[in-house]
């Protein structure tokens, strides 16, 4: 039943920082035990777009995929991710962009998740726990490569 939250000011706006942990299909390039990420399926829905995705994670000889439905809703800067099937007995990801008046933001992230098998929380539990408290980090200079180091 691990859990992480945090909320960080980046010199981003929150229009770039939701851009860009909108954009999935880059995962594997900059995060964190990404390996792969695939979009099953893509539709628009009352101004946002729900995606289903599977997601596969390794560390050293194990790999995991699983899948999620995620749900971008610019209008409201947020991001929810629903856990859908594999590794865990749930998972429950959030995320949040508030502009701040001088054109930087706040970037909230949380997430909650448990594994169905003790064996496997075991194994990876620990890299996990890790590697979600390094997410943030990791948007954090995916934005400077992108957008620089200060606010556009």
């Amino acid at each position: 039943m691990p859990q992480f939250e945090t909320r960080r000011p980046v010199p981003h706006s929150s229009e770039e920082m939701f851009d860009l942990v909108a954009d999935v299909e880059r995962y594997p390039e900059f995060l964190p035990l990404c390996e792969a990420l695939t979009i099953r399926s893509r539709k628009e829905r009352d101004g946002k777009e729900l995606l289903v995705a599977d997601m596969t994670v390794g560390y050293k000889a194990i790999r995991e995929t699983f899948t999620t439905q995620v749900l971008l809703n610019r209008a409201e800067r947020t991001i929810d991710v629903k856990y859908i099937d594999g590794p865990f007995r749930y998972l429950d990801n959030r995320w949040r962009f508030e502009a701040l008046p001088d054109g930087s933001s706040t970037v909230d992230f949380f997430i909650d998740y448990e594994f169905k098998s003790r064996i496997l929380g075991a194994l990876m539990g620990s890299m996990f726990d890790r590697a979600f408290r390094l997410f943030t980090d990791s948007f954090e200079k995916r934005a400077v490569v992108i957008y620089g180091s200060s606010a556009a």
